[in-house]
């Protein structure tokens, strides 16, 4: 059960530890280790033999949750240069045109999801060229044996939604030993360090005033989030931040990504749940909610890449603008960086943090995910 909002659970150390009894901050903080570990596995599971046959026709990653968002960053982080699609497949069926030519990636971080392992052991039918991500011991790795596939071990820092780089790292390797990735040791090691300078300025320790990750959980309570991404980098870490929101915080958020947010969801700004009702309230109106003007209505959460195409800039900037005009807050998260992984990774970091202290902040567990496993149980 959730209580109400009450900052005063984010204001020291250990009031932080003690509405987080499942350890979800350390495990957010373990992401610069899960990179340089992650390297470890990866270079002793041989990856170096899937360039033997060449560049795949196309990319395609299965998974699911907290598994299946490390496709998209693969995606991302390889960028629409990138020679050969890179596709994300959640769901139980493989898409018709995937066979022998193309590279299938199954990745669970348990090892056991069921829509990953029905979707990979569909791609060794087909004879497609197979790398497998997750537990050892499991269903997936006992796969990858009879496929003959290559198997690289993951260990979970506690949540398949808290493992992302070391789900992650191990694509974005393979995508790089065939060409297809311009991601340098030194690019992982800076990565992991932002990471680290990233956990520094949210720690538990820090004060809501000078915490970022903190000060915009306690700007979002009780809000709706529109979480915008203005490019496709930072669009995949809007649809992270969305499904953190969900997960950690117990919360809804609603993704959208610039152009294409403003052609849709840009009219929110105009509806029921803008500030003071939008532009077209009438402040005379007897029978409007008034308590509504009052309280919490949509939260415009921009994040910004460092590389946006000009229009989108121009779409950007403007859309802010108009969203404050009628009374809709607005926080704009900006990545760090110059490397697709570090922004993207950046971004990542600060909004895992600050759907934690949300959840923290609302009094709500951030770690159990009791709805998920009612629904596996109820279809079981």
């Amino acid at each position: 059960m959730t209580g109400a909002q009450d900052p005063g659970r984010l204001e020291d150390a250990a009031s932080v530890e003690a509405a987080d009894p499942g350890g979800m901050l350390r495990q957010v903080a373990s992401s610069a280790a899960q990179i340089r570990e992650a390297q470890r596995a990866v270079a002793e599971a041989g990856i170096a033999g899937l360039a033997d046959d060449g560049r795949p026709r196309a990319i395609v990653v299965t998974g699911m949750g907290g598994s299946g968002i490390s496709g998209d960053v693969l995606a991302a982080v390889c960028g629409v240069g990138c020679p050969v699609p890179v596709t994300t497949v959640r769901g139980y069926r493989l898409p018709g045109w995937v066979g022998a030519a193309d590279l299938v990636i199954a990745v669970s971080c348990s090892g056991g999801t069921e829509e990953t392992l029905q979707v990979a052991a569909e791609a060794a039918r087909r004879g497609c060229r197979l790398m497998f991500v997750g537990g050892t011991g499991s269903p997936l790795a006992d796969l990858a044996v009879q496929s003959r596939g290559l198997f690289v071990p993951v260990r979970s820092v506690g949540q398949p939604r808290s493992t992302l780089w070391g789900l992650t790292v191990p694509l974005l390797l393979a995508a790089r030993t065939m060409g297809l990735a311009d991601v340098p040791d030194a690019a992982l090691e800076s990565t992991a360090k932002l990471l680290e300078d990233v956990a520094h300025r949210c720690r538990p320790a820090s004060e809501p005033f000078v915490n970022p990750a903190k000060r915009i959980a306690l700007d979002l309570a009780g809000d709706v989030p529109l979480v915008w991404g203005s490019s496709t980098l930072a669009g995949t870490a809007a649809y992270r931040m969305c499904c953190q929101l969900n997960e950690n915080a117990k919360y809804p958020g609603v993704y959208g990504g610039l152009p294409e947010a403003g052609h849709n969801q840009v009219m929110a700004f105009d509806g029921h749940f803008a500030g003071g009702g939008g532009p077209s309230a009438d402040p005379d109106d007897f029978f409007r909610d008034r308590e509504q003007d009052a309280e919490h209505g949509l939260h415009l959460v921009v994040l910004r890449d460092t590389e946006e195409h000009p229009q989108v800039r121009k779409r950007r900037a403007a859309s802010v603008e108009m969203a404050r005009d009628r009374g809709v807050a607005v926080t704009e998260i900006a990545a760090e960086g110059a490397h697709p992984l570090e922004r993207i990774a950046t971004l990542i970091a600060l909004a895992d943090y600050v759907t934690v202290y949300l959840a923290i902040a609302l009094g709500v567990d951030p770690t159990p995910v009791p709805a998920i496993q009612e629904l596996k149980a109820r279809i079981a």
